[in-house]
C-alpha cells in the first residue's frame, strides 16, 4: 500500500492533471447531490445500512480525487465525514439529527471549496469550526447550539514565502521570483501560466499570492534554465517588458523570522506541502489530514499548469505515470458528456434542415412524377428521416424533472425548520422529461411556489390539530404529459385561499375587485404586482414581490399558471409549459394571401360552416354551436387586419382550438396541412406583436407567424 501512495504522489510530477479538473468537478457535484438525497432520506430512528453505506462511498470518492489533485482543504473535510460515517455504518454510533444536520452543512461547505477551486467562486471558506463539530461527534459528544456557521475566511496576503538556501536543491536551475505590475486586470498575469505550459522545456511556475493580487500586482515562483533576457522576450508577449520585475531567490527572502506578520517557523511553506496526501486515507498515517493540525489548507485555485502547489509540467510523461492517471478521469462508459453549447448548435442545424425539407416537398408538387420517379419517391424518405433526426436530436436535451424536484426536499427541511413546522414532501412522475432550457427557467418559479405552499399554506402543527388536521402537513409535487405541454402542479393540503381576504385587500391596493367575481378572478389576484396576504414581513416573504414575476416568467415561456383552492383544505398552481422552445408540429391555415401557424397540440378539429350557423349574441359577439356546446368565434382577417382582394369570398372553415381551459373557433379561409415548423423568436428580432408566440420559415422562404392560441382564448373571454 506504500508503494501505491508514492506513486500517487508522484502523478502530478509526470502528468498534467489540470485536463482532469472539469470531470472531477462535474463528479464531484454529482456525488454531493446524490448524498444530499440519502441524508434527507435517512431515518434517524432506523437507520438503513445501505443508505450509511452509499453516503459513505459519495464522500470516499470525493476525497480520493481531491487528494489525487492537491485539493487538501476538501480531503481533510471528507476524511473526517468519512470517519463519523464509518462509525455509523459499522453501528459504533447511533444516528441523530444533529449528525445529518452538520453532515448537510459539511456537504454546502465541500461545495463552496470546490468552487474556489474550480475558479468560479472567489470566497475563501474557514471549515475548521466543521472539523472540529465532526470530531466531537466522532467522539460520541454532542453539540450546544446546533451545527457551527461556515464562515469566510480572510483573504491570504499577497506576501512571498519564507524561502532558504536548503531549500533551494543544486540542480543547476535557477529560482527567481517573478513580480508583474501593477495591471488593470490582475487576472492578465495568468497568461504567464499558460505559456509554462504550453513550453514545457521553460521550467515550472507556481503562485506565491495564492491567486490574489495586491495593488495590481502579481508574484510567482519560477524554476527554469533560461536566463533573464529569453524569459523578458517571452513574457512581453502577454504583459510590458516594464511591469515585470525578475529576483533571485536566497537565503533570507521575504519575511525575517520573528517579523511581525511574518508566518511561524515552523509552518512550512505552501511550495513544500506534502504530495503523499493522496488515493485514500488511513487515521493516524503520515500525509492524513488533520493528523499534523486540524486548521484546513488555504483555499487557492487551481494552477492549470500544475494541480498542486509543488508540481509542475517539465518534462514528458512517463509511461506509467499515464497508466496510473487514468483512474482520476473515469466516467461512466455509457454516457458521454458534451457541452450544452454543442447540442444548441446541432439543434439549429436539425432546424435548417427542417426548413429545407420543407422547400424541397412543396417545390416537388410541381415536378411530374412520371418523370422524376426517384425524386418523388425520395422525398417521403427524407421527411420521414428528418422527423426521426429532429426527434432524436431533441431527445439529447431532453432532462427527467426529478433534477429539478430533487432540490427541494432540502430546501424545505430547512424551511419547516425556521418556521416551526412540520412538512413532508411527495414528488410524482419525476420521470417526466422537459427541454434543458425550460428547466433552467422553470426552477426559480417552481422555487417561490414551494417556499409560498410551505409559507402561507401549511398551518403550524397546533393549528393542524386543532382542525383535526395530521400535524405533518404534505406539498406534492406532480409532473406529467398533456398533449404537446407538460403540466407541474405544486399542491399542499394547508389554509388554502381565503376569497373574502384576498377582494379585502385587493381593495385597499386600489385594485378593481369585488364580490360579484369568479373563484378563478379572485384567486387571479394574488398575481397583481406588489399583492401579498402576509400579515408581516419576513425573510421568507411578505413583500408582494414573486407571483407576478412566476407568471410574467412562465407567460414568457409560452405557458401559463391556474390556480384553484378550498377554504380550510389547500391549494393547487397548475404550470403548463410546451415540451420545447425549438420544433413543433404545426397546422398551416391560410387566410387572404397571409399563411398562419397553429401549434397542432392545440388544435382539436376542424369543419366546414355555414353562415348562418353563427350566431351573433349581445354583448358577446358571435358564437357558433359545436355539437350541443356555443363557443366564440374569432375572424383571423379581423384581427389581423389581413388585405382582402377576391371581396366576395366567404370564409366557411373553422378551426377549433383549446388553451387555458378554453375553447374558441377560428375562422379561416383554407387548410394548407401539417408540417415541423422551426420556432424562431418574434420579439429578439423584431418586436412583440399581440395574439402571436413566434414565427417560421415556410418552404418557399416566406415568414408565418405562429399564433398565441392562449392570447386568443383569452381575448374571447374579454
Amino acid at each position: 500500500m506504500g508503494e501505491m501512495t508514492n506513486e500517487g504522489s508522484n502523478l502530478g510530477a509526470g502528468i498534467d492533471l489540470s485536463q482532469f479538473y472539469q470531470v472531477f468537478f462535474e463528479e464531484a457535484g454529482e456525488n454531493l447531490d446524490n448524498m444530499e438525497q440519502l441524508l434527507l432520506n435517512v431515518n434517524v430512528d432506523a437507520a438503513d445500512d445501505e443508505e450509511l453505506n452509499a453516503i459513505f462511498r459519495c464522500a470516499h470518492s470525493i476525497k480520493g480525487g481531491a487528494a489525487t489533485f492537491g485539493f487538501n482543504d476538501v480531503a481533510e473535510l471528507t476524511h473526517i465525514m468519512e470517519t463519523l460515517l464509518d462509525k455509523l455504518r459499522r453501528h459504533e454510533l447511533q444516528p441523530t439529527t444533529q449528525m445529518v444536520d452538520i453532515l448537510l452543512q459539511s456537504g454546502d461547505a465541500l461545495r463552496g471549496l470546490l468552487a474556489r477551486h474550480a475558479g468560479t467562486s472567489t470566497e475563501l471558506l474557514d471549515s475548521s469550526g466543521l472539523v472540529a463539530s465532526i470530531k466531537t461527534l466522532v467522539d460520541g459528544g454532542t453539540l450546544e447550539g446546533g451545527a457551527p456557521v461556515v464562515t469566510s475566511a480572510p483573504a491570504p496576503a499577497p506576501a512571498a514565502s519564507v524561502i532558504h538556501d536548503d531549500q533551494l536543491p543544486d540542480d543547476g536551475k535557477r529560482y527567481l521570483e517573478l513580480q508583474v505590475g501593477p495591471l488593470n486586470n490582475p487576472a492578465q498575469a495568468d497568461n504567464l501560466i499558460e505559456l509554462f505550459k504550453e513550453i514545457t522545456d521553460l521550467g515550472q511556475i507556481d503562485m506565491l499570492d495564492g491567486g490574489q493580487s495586491a495593488d495590481g500586482m502579481r508574484r510567482f515562483k519560477v524554476v527554469t534554465t533560461a536566463n533573464d533576457n529569453d524569459l523578458l522576450d517571452l513574457f512581453t508577449f502577454h504583459v510590458a517588458r516594464e511591469q515585470v520585475k525578475i529576483i533571485p531567490l536566497s537565503k533570507g527572502y521575504g519575511f525575517y523570522d520573528g517579523a511581525p506578520g511574518a508566518p511561524r517557523a515552523s509552518a512550512k511553506p505552501a511550495a513544500a506541502a506534502p504530495a503523499d496526501a493522496s488515493y485514500g486515507f488511513f487515521d493516524d498515517a503520515p500525509g492524513a489530514p488533520g493528523a499534523s493540525s486540524a486548521a484546513p489548507a488555504p483555499v487557492q485555485p487551481p494552477v492549470a499548469a500544475a494541480p498542486a502547489p509543488t508540481t509542475a509540467v517539465v518534462a514528458a510523461p512517463k509511461p506509467a505515470a499515464r497508466a496510473e492517471a487514468r483512474p482520476a478521469a473515469t466516467t461512466d462508459q455509457s454516457t458521454l458528456r458534451v457541452s450544452i453549447e454543442k447540442v444548441d448548435q446541432l439543434i439549429n442545424l436539425v432546424g435548417e434542415l427542417v426548413i429545407t425539407q420543407a422547400m424541397l416537398a412543396q417545390n416537388s408538387r410541381d415536378v411530374d412524377p412520371g418523370l422524376y420517379q426517384q425524386l418523388t419517391a425520395g422525398l417521403p424518405d427524407l421527411e420521414r428521416n428528418t422527423r426521426d433526426l429532429q426527434e432524436a436530436v431533441m431527445s439529447i436535451r431532453m432532462i427527467p424533472m426529478s433534477v429539478v424536484f430533487n432540490r427541494f426536499p432540502r430546501m424545505l427541511r430547512d424551511l419547516a425548520a425556521k418556521l416551526g413546522k412540520k412538512v413532508d414532501l411527495v414528488t410524482q412522475g419525476e420521470a417526466t422529461e422537459l427541454d434543458k432550457s425550460l428547466v433552467e427557467k422553470i426552477t426559480d418559479p417552481l422555487t417561490h411556489l414551494v417556499r409560498n405552499s410551505c409559507d402561507h399554506g401549511i398551518e403550524m402543527p397546533a393549528d393542524r390539530m386543532a382542525k383535526g388536521k395530521p400535524e405533518m402537513g404534505t406539498i406534492t409535487l406532480v409532473a406529467s404529459h398533456q398533449g404537446g405541454s407538460i403540466v407541474i402542479e405544486v399542491r399542499d393540503d394547508g389554509r388554502g385561499l381565503n376569497r373574502q381576504k384576498l377582494i379585502s385587500k385587493a381593495q385597499e391596493k386600489g385594485i378593481d375587485a369585488h364580490d360579484g367575481m369568479s373563484d378563478a378572478e379572485v384567486w387571479n389576484l394574488i398575481f397583481a404586482p406588489g399583492f401579498s396576504t402576509a400579515d408581516q414581513v419576513t425573510d421568507v416573504s411578505g413583500r408582494g414581490v414573486g407571483m407576478d414575476v412566476v407568471k410574467k416568467n412562465i407567460t414568457s415561456l409560452g405557458g401559463h399558471v391556474e390556480i384553484d383552492s378550498a377554504e380550510g383544505y389547500g391549494m393547487k398552481v397548475s404550470v403548463r409549459l410546451p415540451l420545447t422552445l425549438a420544433i413543433m408540429d404545426g397546422m398551416s391555415v391560410g387566410v387572404g394571401e397571409e399563411v398562419y401557424i397553429l401549434p397542432l397540440s392545440s388544435v382539436v378539429e376542424s369543419f366546414q360552416v355555414k353562415a348562418d350557423t353563427i350566431k351573433t349574441v349581445a354583448g358577446s359577439g358571435r358564437m357558433v354551436e359545436v355539437r350541443d356546446e356555443f363557443m366564440p368565434v374569432i375572424e383571423l382577417e379581423k384581427i389581423f387586419d389581413v388585405p382582402r382582394f377576391d371581396f366576395e369570398h366567404v370564409s366557411n372553415i373553422m378551426v377549433v382550438v383549446e388553451a387555458e381551459g378554453g375553447r374558441v373557433a377560428l375562422l379561416v379561409d383554407e387548410l394548407l396541412g401539417q408540417q415541423q415548423v422551426v420556432v424562431k423568436n418574434l420579439e429578439a428580432n423584431y418586436r412583440k406583436v399581440s395574439d402571436v408566440s413566434g414565427a417560421t420559415i415556410m418552404g418557399d422562404g416566406r415568414v408565418a407567424l405562429i399564433l398565441d392560441i392562449g392570447s386568443l382564448v383569452r381575448r374571447s373571454r374579454h
